[in-house]
């Protein structure tokens, strides 16, 4: 009899043993169990811990309430002024219900990475390049509202959309490298003109202080000398006034005026009807022959003798003879032909 109730009771004890290994469950911290009994939804969410369970009626479902970070595909696009790109993101988002998320959708995450390439092509065709690269907050929060609208209903929560990278062509970012250049180059030039205003101002201040103190420019001057001469140099700076330039200019120019007005004063002579007219006794010379230097005009009583004319070489004499040969006589405007008038016979 004993013997009978020690197998009854061992028995049970087994039996309780296999019911309470099948039956228990442990959820961790950051999991949610929903049980399901006989395929019907248990209204009670089984917290963290231990918790029972009916083996064989009930089904625990476990669901991570951990934020998920999922990366969303490059997506490739146009943009609203009409420029290829190709812009990834991440997504940031967590269950907030664990029974909705299981009975409303069937995957939520592979719904939620579907959502998020949808929308951020969608946010592409509807912005232009400069919002991408320089305004992505506004577009992070667009893209956060339009994924967290539908995720609500299953029971995810979207904690936050940020775009990582919007990768240009090639010839895109040489074109905005050459923009960025102009402008560059253009801020230079202004603010270079206005450093000249500046300047020019300082001068025309510094110049008026000079001309009311001489003796200022010629410390100034000596100033510059010394920091040409401060480095270690071979060249030697000699300072000349321009007002010496000046002086001389003036002195230079008097002369030169006053012989002009003395000439000009001067009425020159009639010439003589004597020295005028040929001599009678003059005879004509002969041309000279070729090879030979062309003989001296006679000159009038009282003229100095001219300056030399240096010898002449027999090919450019040759050449001139041929020169001559070669000419013809020209027409002149009342059509009749230029020759020598013949010589009177008084002469």
């Amino acid at each position: 009899m004993i013997e009978e109730l020690l197998v009854a009771v061992a028995g049970a004890a087994a039996a309780t043993a296999v019911y309470a290994g099948a039956a228990a469950r442990v959820v961790k911290q950051y999991e949610r169990g929903v049980v399901f009994r006989f395929g019907r939804l248990r209204n009670d969410v089984r917290a963290p811990g231990f918790t029972m369970i009916v083996p064989g009626v009930d089904r625990l479902h476990k669901v991570n309430m951990q934020i998920v970070t999922m990366p969303v595909p490059a997506q490739e696009g146009i943009t609203r002024d009409n420029v290829t790109v190709r812009v990834d993101a991440v997504v940031y988002f967590k269950v907030v219900d664990a029974a909705e998320a299981l009975i409303r959708v069937e995957d939520y995450k592979f719904a939620v990475s579907q959502m998020a390439q949808t929308s951020l092509r969608s946010i592409i065709g509807k912005s232009d390049l400069d919002d991408l690269l320089s305004n992505r907050e506004k577009l992070n929060q667009g893209l956060e509202l339009m994924l967290d609208s539908p995720a609500i209903g299953w029971g995810v929560q979207i904690d936050r959309v940020e775009i990582k990278d919007v990768s240009l062509p090639e010839t895109m970012k040489r074109s905005m490298a050459r923009q960025a250049e102009a402008d560059r180059e253009r801020r230079a030039r202004v603010i270079n003109a206005d450093a000249e205003l500046q300047a020019s101002k300082k001068l025309a201040e510094a110049a008026a202080v000079m001309s009311d103190q001489p003796a200022a420019l010629q410390l100034r001057l000596l100033q510059t000398v010394v920091a040409v001469a401060a480095e270690k140099n071979s060249t030697l700076v000699l300072p000349f006034p321009v007002e010496l330039l000046r002086f001389l200019e003036r002195s230079t120019a008097g002369p030169q005026a006053a012989g002009s007005e003395a000439a000009g004063s001067q009425v020159p002579a009639e010439p003589s009807s004597a020295a005028a007219e040929p001599s009678a006794a003059a005879v004509e010379a002969p041309p000279p022959a070729v090879g030979e230097a062309p003989a001296a005009p006679a000159m009038p009583p009282g003229a100095s003798p001219a300056a030399p004319k240096p010898p002449v070489s027999d090919a450019y004499l040759k050449g001139a003879a041929h020169a001559a040969e070669g000419v013809e006589p020209v027409g002149d405007l009342t059509g009749a032909s230029v020759d020598p008038a013949p010589p009177e016979d008084g002469a």
